[in-house]
């Protein structure tokens, strides 16, 4: 394992296949993780995806991590009441934290500093220690209450990567339209990928 813990989040917004492939590529490049799943998406998974994840948090990160080859803890998943995780508290803060997929609710919620539960909590702590906030929202159309949430995180730092795949590249599979914007996501987290082909290569 190399680098600071990257924060993943899934909440209950389509888009769980992005969740998981960036999960996958986190952890193929030996990055630490720590893991959140929210109830909405943990039934988002199993809709989209047909894996059926449980609820105690050790028994997901052996399941998932089991599933993309994670080293021994490499991937620590927490509850969403778990006050006691490192992401709770500015002083083990993560280097960043993506939400993928990102609910209107959570991001109304993070917005406006909430800090309901775990996740809430977590991307507080980010905001307010000065680190990577990505919220990938993927929700169509957006009302003015969306769009006015997105403008107020990104005043504050955060970037906001709506799942939008692009198609010059000529996408052959579902899996490209997914890897497209995972590949955006390591982007700005500054991990490795070699997924994807990027304008203006051959």
């Amino acid at each position: 394992m190399s680098g600071a813990p990257i924060s993943l989040a899934i909440t209950g917004a389509s888009g769980a296949p992005y969740a998981l492939r960036l999960l996958e590529l986190l952890l193929q490049a030996g990055r630490p993780v720590y893991l959140m799943l929210s109830e909405a998406g943990r039934l988002v998974v199993k809709e989209e995806v047909g894996l059926e994840l449980p609820q105690a948090p050790a028994a997901l990160a052996q399941i998932l991590g089991e599933r993309f080859g994670a080293a021994p803890g490499q991937l620590r998943a927490f509850a969403k009441d778990d006050w006691f995780a490192p992401v709770a508290s500015g002083s083990s803060a993560p280097e960043a934290m993506v939400i993928c997929p990102c609910s209107g609710g959570t991001l109304a919620a993070v917005a406006h500093g909430l800090s309901n539960n775990l996740i809430e909590r977590a991307a507080d702590v980010v905001i307010k220690e000065q680190r990577k906030l990505i919220l990938v929202p993927r929700e169509a159309p957006v009302s003015a209450i969306h769009l006015e949430n997105m403008l107020k995180l990104a005043r504050l730092g955060a970037v906001v990567l709506p799942a939008s795949p692009g198609f010059y590249y000529s996408p052959r599979s579902v899996e490209d339209l997914v890897d497209f914007v995972v590949a955006r996501i390591l982007d700005q987290l500054g991990v490795e990928s070699g997924i994807g082909r990027r304008w203006g290569e051959a």
